[in-house]
């Protein structure tokens, strides 16, 4: 029933999606999302990464939005964004990051799907009619499946339709403004990125969701870059990392991952960063 609900929404919503509809598609694809997957309920951690999230979201254009920032405990390294403000970053991602810039970085990012609204728009493309309902089954995992293949779309980043290369740019764009107006140093985001193209040499079974779901190529790191380099005077002045976030890490590290969230380890050995 719920199934056809969510169908229901996204084949109306292929029309024309105004804010309401697409905050009601987000939270509908939440509430499925949080019941089958394992969320992060430690109020130390849900609380850091929402505090962390609003801080950004809330200087942004959409503002107005109820945001809503969660932590699937997997160790695959991924992150998406539902219409309407959720966005939700695994576990293994922030095990990746080295600074907290390099979150904040990721968050920016998926902030700017939200606020350029490109769920929406692939759900309103002519090219993409079925996207709605195609969505529905791989964001709710209540097609012929169940937890285990919840588990699979997660660590395959199938969580979301894959954005477009333009997409990404522009959501790219969007992070280098929104974490440097919440006091954030952009230099997090071509630095996570390159931390991942290395980390694939090694560990590619961490990270094949990420590129999986987020077209990675030189192009987006310079693009980042040159944005950064053409910012204004004072980017000293932008928080890098503190001890919050290592706390953070050391918190989510002592927690147990779920049996079906675990990853057989890669046999190379991982280079020094």
């Amino acid at each position: 029933m719920k199934t056809i609900l969510c169908v229901s929404l996204f084949a109306v919503a292929a029309c024309s999606v105004s804010q309401d509809q697409e905050v009601a598609i987000g939270k509908q694809n939440a509430e499925e999302i949080n019941a089958q997957l394992p969320i992060i309920q430690d109020a130390a951690i849900s609380g850091y990464i929402q505090a962390l999230g609003e801080s950004i979201a809330k200087k942004t254009s959409r503002a107005d939005l109820d945001w809503h920032f969660y932590v699937v405990n997997t160790q695959q390294v991924n992150a998406f964004a539902l219409p309407g403000g959720y966005v939700y970053v695994n576990r293994g991602l922030i095990e990746s990051a080295d600074r907290v810039d390099e979150l904040t970085g990721t968050l920016g990012h998926e902030i700017g799907h939200v606020i350029e609204r490109h769920s929406v728009k692939q759900i309103q493309s002519k090219e993409k009619a079925n996207a709605g309902i195609a969505i529905v089954c791989t964001l709710t995992s209540l097609c012929n499946s169940g937890l285990a293949q919840v588990a699979v779309n997660v660590g395959g980043g199938a969580m979301f339709a894959k954005h477009s290369r333009a997409d990404e740019l522009q959501a790219d764009s969007e992070a280098v403004v929104n974490v440097v107006q919440a006091g954030y140093d952009p230099e997090g985001i071509p630095a996570l990125f390159e931390a991942l193209l290395k980390q694939r040499q090694y560990q590619p079974t961490k990270v094949e969701g990420w590129f999986a779901s987020h077209p990675m190529e030189e192009q987006r790191i310079a693009r980042a870059r040159q944005l950064i380099d053409e910012m204004p005077a004072g980017k000293d002045r932008l928080v890098r990392d503190d001890a919050a976030f290592h706390d953070l890490k050391a918190r989510i590290a002592a927690l147990p991952v779920p049996a079906k969230m675990r990853l057989v380890a890669d046999s190379a050995t991982a280079p020094l960063r």
